[in-house]
């Protein structure tokens, strides 16, 4: 796993899908696609969001993008950087979902720059590298 760097989050993929030739997929065959993955905690949130769509053709796609990208799955590390976050975030009183902070605690615990659509919420992460990879002007977001 040592050329991996980025993980994507949910919406990244998400743009991915919808918008296959779109700035998303440029950024990611200039980084290399062996240099991104995904969280499972990701993975299991485009496989809800399709199969909630009762949509054949987009369990298709989710299906089709995730096999040609490295799934990691959830550990131990990544826990105890989330009990981390999540008792910062409760003092400060600026928590994040609950799915977004399993996500940032498994980017940081790995040190991977979270690429992501939602810089707002998970920039009162500390110590998270984020990119976003979306141009809104060349997406009809």
């Amino acid at each position: 796993m040592t050329s991996v760097r980025y993980m994507l989050d949910t919406n990244i993929v998400s743009a991915l899908i919808r918008w296959p030739d779109g700035s998303t997929k440029s950024r990611l065959l200039s980084v290399g696609e062996e240099s991104v993955c995904v969280s499972a905690i990701g993975a299991s949130e485009l496989r809800f969001g399709a199969v909630r769509r009762r949509s054949a053709r987009l369990i298709s796609q989710v299906e089709d993008v995730l096999s040609r990208m490295l799934v990691i799955d959830y550990n131990d590390a990544a826990s105890i950087v989330y009990a981390d976050i999540r008792a910062q975030l409760e003092v400060r009183g600026t928590l994040i979902g609950s799915n977004d902070l399993f996500i940032a605690a498994h980017a940081r615990s790995l040190d991977l720059t979270l690429v992501t659509d939602n810089i707002r919420e998970f920039s009162r992460v500390d110590g998270l590298k984020l990119e976003n990879w979306i141009d809104r002007e060349a997406a009809d977001v």
